[in-house]
């Protein structure tokens, strides 16, 4: 059962939540968005690296006598005093750098023009790909400059579409996002969560489809969560936190995930508890129904994508059986587990246990010991993404070398076909309710905007739904996939995007975006920003570094703890190889990376500053040795490991 969107706008990619579970997502902020959007910042910087060469002043930071011992080595950390991110000191220092920062750039004479252009091709309609529940289509609509993309609703494909739910009307600044939201099974009912400033913190709402009236209940303090209704649609599932102590909700550490049940017409005080750990105050909860309403499927995480798998059985009946007892179908954290779907008590589960890059196994509820367990799908050399289950088949999204491919298998686990792409791109939204005789689908390229399609159970056809209309050609441009040897003789992908005709001669401006953790894939994306890159005669280059998940749990785990480095190796690597086949040279070289790939930039241009001419370490993990003692930063120990660990201190160090 699907019963969750997270929605970042721009395009539709995948999302899965808390592991591997599948949602019905739409509009993922993937690392390679992030890539796009840093884009016109290097469209400026690389055209004036040489024409700016006046010293910038930077203004002076206070030095304190802070130091701090890790396993015998004294580390001096004389900057402690900025962690106090709402001191008026550092706000005064904040203010500050902003000044050099952006008198630097808006006297950029190239700022202007960039700036037009960006506002003539982003404004074109964009649309994500319809899902269905309780007989009604919804979708997402962005008009083309909107800050926020607006939730629509249909009857059916030919009746005239309403807004449901437009955030742009939630604050002047639109900086209120639709952070998540499910359709009540009967489609009467939306539960929707707010997130402020980009804060992690969710308000979750409730919406009456009918007449787009809200209810008056709100729930505060969600975070990390699903939500998912159950068959009664009277109620749902969702997970928080206690509140935190006053003026500390964006810095204090979050302890003690607990899940809930709210139900319609009363306060989230009355809420049942449904489970929690505090003898594991770190610990994730998060639940999911079954599509027939009978199981909750509840996921326990630590750090990293391996989970734990219990669930409840709630009857048979309409009114769900709350008291049940919860049940430890798998209690280690050895794997990744996703409930895909159930006939009676037979599950269907998509797990990278003993396959690195992921198979389809059956567990019978009545014989659950792993000796019992039968493998429908095993493992490949692609590595398996997602898996839906509709009209007793499974459909499955698999990466072959970072890009999309969808396979189609009957439910003893033989294959039937593969979907027919476009060509070289990322598939997202594949499958749905399982007895529903359609589905839609996006595809979209570093060259394409996300094309909607519509998939007929019962023929096996794809018709295009959508198609985006947008003031660039992509004609005169093209994206290949080369590959390179790191330093340890890994073989590592790049995808590279130019114009028709590139003249090898060193030249060219090259942006080389990376990020290299946490299973992610980057998977080609459609962005206006990298539309202005190509349109300035600018490459864009993308590898798929170790950490990340483009061939499974093996090549993320070879880019964690002690072996990050080999993501360091890999990126300067991708330089090198850009550099010796003159795609470009140092000196038209940018580099960027956002969180994760801002630490994997910051890394970089201490070990080779020689390589780079511009470089943007965006929101970037830098302080490697006190990150797990913020916010969530102890959910990043599974990728980082942590300076309270004699071995890990010293890798991290």
């Amino acid at each position: 059962m699907f019963d969750a969107l997270f929605i970042v706008p721009e395009v539709s990619c995948p999302f899965e939540f808390p592991h591997g579970h599948v949602t019905r997502a739409l509009f993922r902020p993937t690392a390679t968005l992030l890539a796009m959007r840093l884009l016109p910042v290097f469209s400026l910087l690389l055209m004036t690296i040489t024409a700016s060469s006046a010293p910038l002043t930077y203004p002076k930071t206070l030095q304190v006598p802070q130091a701090d011992v890790y396993h015998g080595v004294t580390v001096a950390d004389p900057y402690r005093w900025l962690e106090e991110a709402n001191a008026p000191a550092t706000k005064e220092w904040i203010e500050a750098q902003n000044a050099v920062t952006f008198k630097y750039l808006h006297a950029l004479p190239q700022r202007a023009p960039l700036i037009e252009r960006l506002t003539q091709i982003w404004d074109y309609p964009k649309f994500s790909a319809p899902f269905k529940d309780g007989g009604r289509y919804f979708y997402f609509h962005n008009s083309g400059l909107q800050n926020q993309s607006v939730l629509m609703v249909q009857e059916n494909l030919t009746a005239p579409a309403r807004v449901l739910l437009d955030p742009n009307t939630l604050s002047q600044d639109g900086t209120v996002a639709l952070s998540s939201l499910a359709v009540s099974r009967d489609g009467k009912q939306l539960a929707y969560g707010l997130s402020r400033g980009g804060s992690d913190w969710q308000e979750v709402h409730l919406r009456h489809v009918d007449d787009g009236r809200d209810s008056k209940e709100v729930l505060q303090w969600v975070k990390f969560s699903g939500l998912s209704w159950t068959k009664d649609n009277r109620g749902f599932f969702y997970s928080r936190y206690a509140a935190p102590p006053a003026g500390e909700a964006l810095q204090a550490a979050n302890h003690n995930h607990q899940l809930y049940y709210h139900r319609i017409g009363e306060g989230q005080s009355e809420d049942r508890l449904v489970y929690e750990r505090p003898d594991q105050p770190d610990w994730r909860i998060s639940a999911y129904l079954s599509e027939d309403g009978r199981y909750a499927w509840i996921y326990l995480s630590q750090t990293g994508p391996k989970n734990r798998l219990y669930y409840m059985d709630l009857g048979d009946s309409m009114q769900p059986n709350l008291a049940a007892p919860i049940i430890k179908l798998i209690d280690n954290f050895e794997a990744d587990y996703s409930v895909i779907g159930n006939d009676g008590s037979t599950l269907y589960v998509k797990t990278d246990a003993e396959a690195p890059r992921g198979r389809v196994i059956a567990i019978d509820l009545a014989k659950p010991s792993p000796d019992n367990w039968t493998t429908l799908i095993p493992e490949s050399n692609d590595t398996l993404q997602s898996v839906a289950l509709m009209d007793d088949q499974f459909i499955t999204t698999y990466l072959h070398n970072a890009h999309s491919a969808v396979r189609f298998f009957d439910l003893k686990g033989r294959l039937v076909k593969e979907l027919a792409l476009p060509g070289l791109g990322t598939v997202s939204g594949v499958g749905g309710q399982r007895y529903e005789t359609e589905f839609f689908y996006s595809f979209t390229s570093f060259l394409e905007p996300s094309i909607i399609f519509r998939y007929d159970v019962k023929t096996g056809q794809s018709s295009v739904f959508r198609r985006s209309e947008i003031e660039f050609d992509a004609t005169p441009y093209t994206t290949e996939q080369a590959w390179f040897n790191s330093k340890d003789g890994t073989r590592v992908p790049l995808f590279l995007t130019y114009r028709k005709g590139l003249k090898r001669d060193g030249n060219n401006p090259v942006y080389l975006y990376g990020y290299g953790g946490f299973n992610i894939s980057l998977t080609p994306a459609f962005s206006i920003g990298a539309v202005t890159w190509l349109e300035a005669g600018g490459i864009l280059a993308i590898p798929n570094l170790r950490g990340g998940g483009e061939f499974g749990e093996a090549w993320h785990l070879a880019g964690t703890k002690e072996k990050k480095q080999n993501v360091f190796d890999d990126f300067i690597a991708a330089a090198e190889f850009l550099i010796r086949e003159k795609y470009t040279s140092p000196q038209k070289l940018a580099i960027a990376g956002g969180s994760n790939g801002g630490l994997l930039i910051g890394a970089v241009i201490n070990q080779r500053p020689e390589l780079f001419a511009a470089a943007l370490p965006a929101v970037g993990v830098m302080d490697m040795l006190r990150f797990h003692k913020f916010t969530i930063g102890s959910a990043w120990v599974y990728d980082y490991g942590s300076s309270d660990d004699a071995a890990q201190f010293k890798a991290l160090y």
